[in-house]
């Protein structure tokens, strides 16, 4: 009979002892699966459309969830270098600079070139069609101010921007993607660093803080991590000025391996990818990045090149270090 008793007790005993270790696996899978959750859904959302469209680019813009409605806005893109012909198409973009009742915004140049002075820059912008879609204001027609950077600078405590940035309070960061000579690729965080910086400015950013005088500035150029790291200091101060009141958007078509800067680019080499769109900088320009690497087009090897041997992925890192975006996000198709 105690024997009996002993043996029903065992079997009672041992089921409820293995469930309650399963229960303890399941709780901690579970809290595993709530952590794996709440990291993917820290990370920053970029959206993608392989449409190369002005319908696409509104549905992108409309994606990102945050609107200009009643505020005075920027739309921050590259006029190009009159002679080059890859820069945004006025068509493409005209739709949503007048949903945003925008005010296409640019900087002169630090180089000679055709855009280094207003009125040379306005007739470029004029030629190109932009004049035509919306008003365009050169930002550094009447000089320039001082945006702090900082906690982090290495190189530049301040940039300096066009004075007239100082009158938008909402800024649409329309960049085209693509090679560049100096910084291996341009996009978003380019477009706010050297775009929305004065000539002066621009001097400022390439010589790692060395001088404001274009005249001098190359010939003081920089170890080129210094260059690249200044080029995050000085997004950095953009996006300080601004806050929440800014958002990026990239079309990644005629990848060139050269910039909209250049009044004779090289031709594009590889297949049109589509447009991205974030309110992460560096998200967005990390996976514009990633795009290239994933093509299954040969003609990738070009823009690998261009931007491997100027280290360009640096700029991406400095700017992580400085805290204005991340290099992990989470891609969000919105063709699907």
């Amino acid at each position: 009979m105690k024997k009996n008793f002993l043996f029903i007790l065992t079997l009672l005993i041992v089921p409820m002892t293995v469930i309650a270790v399963n229960s303890g696996c399941t709780g901690k899978e579970k809290a595993e699966k709530q952590q794996e959750t709440e990291v993917e859904a820290a990370k920053p959302k970029v959206y993608f459309t392989k449409n190369i469209s002005s319908d696409a680019l509104m549905r992108i813009y409309n994606a990102l969830g945050r609107k200009a409605e009643g505020k005075k806005v920027a739309v921050k893109i590259s006029t190009g270098e009159p002679g080059g012909h890859n820069f945004l198409d006025p068509d493409l973009i005209e739709p949503l600079v007048k949903e945003v009742k925008g005010t296409i915004v640019e900087c002169n140049t630090a180089y000679g070139g055709k855009r280094s002075k207003t009125e040379d820059h306005v007739k470029a912008a004029e030629a190109h069609g932009f004049t035509r879609i919306a008003d365009v204001d050169i930002m550094d027609a009447d000089g320039d101010v001082a945006l702090p950077v900082g906690a982090g600078w290495k190189h530049l405590e301040n940039d300096y921007v066009g004075k007239h940035f100082l009158d938008y309070d909402f800024t649409v960061v329309l960049s085209h993607f693509k090679g560049h000579a100096m910084g291996g690729f341009g996009g978003a965080i380019k477009n706010i660093s050297i775009g929305i910086a004065s000539s002066e400015g621009k001097a400022w950013i390439h010589t790692a803080g060395k001088t404001r005088d274009v005249r001098a500035m190359w010939g003081q150029l920089p170890e080129q991590d210094d260059f690249l790291e200044s080029m995050a200091e000085a997004a950095k101060a953009v996006i300080g000025h601004c806050g929440e009141n800014i958002i990026y958007i990239s079309v990644a078509n005629n990848l060139s391996v050269d910039c909209d800067c250049d009044a004779h680019p090289h031709a594009p080499q590889m297949k049109d990818i589509g447009i991205l769109a974030s309110l992460d900088p560096v998200a967005l320009d990390k996976a514009c990045v990633d795009f290239v690497y994933s093509s299954d087009d040969e003609g990738k090897v070009h823009l690998i090149e261009r931007m491997e041997s100027r280290h360009g992925i640096h700029t991406l890192e400095h700017a992580e270090e400085l805290g204005i975006g991340s290099q992990e996000y989470e891609l969000i198709d919105i063709d699907k």
